[in-house]
């Protein structure tokens, strides 16, 4: 058996995947980072100090035994690696890729903190299952003995994924409802490819539909099919839908002119044609970036995907702005650094006071009419959009800090000046939607910001028999929670299912 000697941090230095060159990789949509051949990866993960008190593993989500597996693949174990990678995590390889480990388990790396820089972790992950699919070692999903019990998801995102593999495993009946055609959420159809290539989450998919877990997709709740008739045919329900409705800026002149697009959209666009889908909208030109100049609003996670995205599609330029500084900024400082390596600018302490649209131009049922043309008769005039020419900019400086500590950006009064564009990409964040709404079900508590009434621990919601996990319940957060609160509502039912064998109906009835 191959060993490695652990601690050695202080005379290994820290090294991550090979990076590809920038100049290759903004023309395409392939993951960025190579893979580590064996021998690196067991170097790296000797150098864990495997410490008494693991910061890492508190800070994921999961809770994830980050010291165990890194030890093994130290040691050249590698498939026992797997096991124990895949004992806490329903989708490690998917984690290793886009979990903000800067923010989590390596930004609390003991030597880090020591000065020595982080293991890393998220990489090793990675390649843990990435080798583990390659060699044959991950099993199908079969259940040990079938269960009658059935159990209703909708949302095919991270955390429905994550609750249908632990249901399935232990012999639940499952079904997944989703109104896209794919599965996956966010990570199919928002995460663009260079950051999570689409084939590692079909590969997944794939293992849940030969597992028995049936997937009705193109299915929307409220319009296909009730919530009630979901509840009628399971014995319990869990709410997954993530949060799909997009922060606005409806107050500002032009908002909606022809070019101001919704991140959502201009993502899953972009992620459709990675497909091979038609995608009517990106063909037009209406939610392509190509031979255009770009702006993106917003300093979070989405922002630096669409920016990056608008790199590869051929835009002639792409800015970002953000009304704080670099350092306040939410999104990932290695997401930031990688788009400014591909040829995005940052405009910091910058802010949107409106958009400016080109004169004469107009737009109407997705035409283009011209200069100086005008919409016929019978042209709704609210079909008539002006095409964007710009955005007037708010230049911002940081003052006095809020309630929680945080400076708050304020107006530079006469900084403002006009940034061209052709696209405008709002990436101002995520919203529940009104599900007592759409479902016809007000009777289904939300809080003040809409988000799903649940229990923290059991995801329970006061419906009987519904649960409620991941960005509907949390607001918009990381796939690695979601993942997490799918795997805990998951046995949680598991246990609920389990008492009422434990104590027939007819057994309560007597008493």
């Amino acid at each position: 058996m191959a060993k490695s000697n652990m601690l050695t941090f202080v005379t290994v230095e820290r090294r991550t995947p090979e990076k590809r060159e920038a100049e290759s990789r903004r023309v395409d949509f392939g993951e960025i980072y190579r893979e580590f051949a064996a021998e690196r990866a067991a170097e790296q993960a000797g150098r864990c100090s495997q410490c008494g008190v693991p910061y890492c593993q508190s800070h994921c989500p999961l809770h994830n035994n980050i010291p165990d597996w890194l030890r093994l693949v130290a040691e050249g174990r590698l498939r026992e690696a797997y096991d124990v990678s895949q004992a806490t995590n329903t989708f490690p390889e998917i984690c290793g890729r886009i979990c903000p480990q800067d923010r989590l388990c390596e930004g609390n790396c003991v030597i880090e903190k020591s000065g020595h820089g982080t293991v890393t972790i998220g990489a090793v992950e990675k390649y843990i299952t990435d080798t583990a699919f390659a060699e044959g070692w991950v099993p199908r999903i079969v259940p040990v003995a079938e269960r009658e019990e059935s159990v209703g998801i909708i949302g095919a995102g991270p955390g429905g994924l994550a609750a249908a593999d632990i249901l399935r495993r232990a012999g639940v009946q499952v079904t997944v409802y989703d109104r896209y055609d794919r599965a996956g959420g966010l990570m199919t159809y928002g995460i663009p490819g260079f950051k999570l290539e689409k084939d590692v989450v079909m590969r997944r998919n794939r293992q849940l539909e030969e597992g028995g877990v049936t997937f009705r997709l193109h299915c929307e709740v409220g319009r296909d099919i009730t919530f009630d008739e979901i509840r009628e045919a399971h014995d319990a329900v869990i709410v997954a839908t993530g949060v799909y409705k997009s922060r606005d800026l409806h107050d500002h002149e032009n908002h909606d002119a022809h070019g101001v697009v919704r991140a959502i959209d201009f993502l899953t666009a972009s992620n459709r044609k990675s497909f091979g889908d038609a995608v009517p909208e990106f063909e037009s030109g209406e939610l392509s970036a190509e031979g255009k100049r770009v702006v993106v609003i917003g300093g979070g996670d989405t922002a630096m995907d669409c920016v990056r995205t608008a790199i590869r599609q051929g835009a002639t330029s792409v800015k970002c702005l953000y009304r704080r500084d670099r350092s306040n900024m939410p999104g990932s400082q290695r997401e930031v650094a990688n788009a400014e390596e591909e040829g995005v600018e940052f405009v910091w302490q910058t802010a949107p006071a409106g958009f400016e649209a080109g004169a004469g131009d107009a737009i109407a049922g997705g035409v283009a009419l011209g200069p100086g043309a005008i919409a016929q008769e019978d042209e709704p005039v609210a079909n008539v959009h002006r095409i964007i020419s710009g955005v007037t900019v708010q230049r911002m400086r940081l003052g006095e800090p809020d309630t929680t500590g945080r400076q708050s950006p304020e107006v530079i009064e006469g900084g403002d000046y006009v940034e061209e564009a052709d696209l405008v990409v709002k990436a101002l964040g995520f919203e529940p939607e009104e599900l007592p709404t759409l479902w016809s079900k007000p009777e289904l508590e939300v809080t003040r910001w809409g988000t799903i009434k649940a229990d923290f621990r059991t995801h329970e919601t006061p419906l009987d028999g519904v649960y409620a996990i991941g960005d509907i319940v949390r607001g918009a957060s990381l796939v690695v929670w979601a993942i997490r609160d799918g795997r805990e509502a998951a046995e949680a039912i598991l246990t609920r299912f389990d008492a009422a064998i434990a104590i027939p109906p007819s057994h309560i009835a007597a008493e």
